[in-house]
């Protein structure tokens, strides 16, 4: 599934959510003006986030929760398309 990173030039914060309609909640939320900065493909939220993280040069991304290890595929169903919910 595709990532989209947003950056919210009035305050310089970020966003990291879903690209289409999956992310309109997320980005529905930014503020100003604000610009996507870079996007990515993963399989799993471990791997959109082990991306992130080495985009951002903030070291090994790790976590606690197995869930976030398993694919999207599982995840939705293979007859549902990605970045559709």
């Amino acid at each position: 599934m595709v990532h989209e990173l947003w950056k919210d030039e009035s305050d310089g914060e970020f966003t990291f959510c879903l690209a289409g309609p999956a992310g309109d909640a997320a980005r529905a939320l930014l503020e100003g003006k604000s610009e996507m900065v870079w996007s990515c493909e993963a399989e799993s939220h471990f791997e959109a986030m082990t991306r992130y993280y080495a985009f951002q040069e903030w070291g090994e991304y790790t976590t606690e929760h197995e869930q976030d290890h398993w694919l999207y595929v599982n995840l939705l169903g293979e007859t549902e398309e990605p970045n559709a919910r």
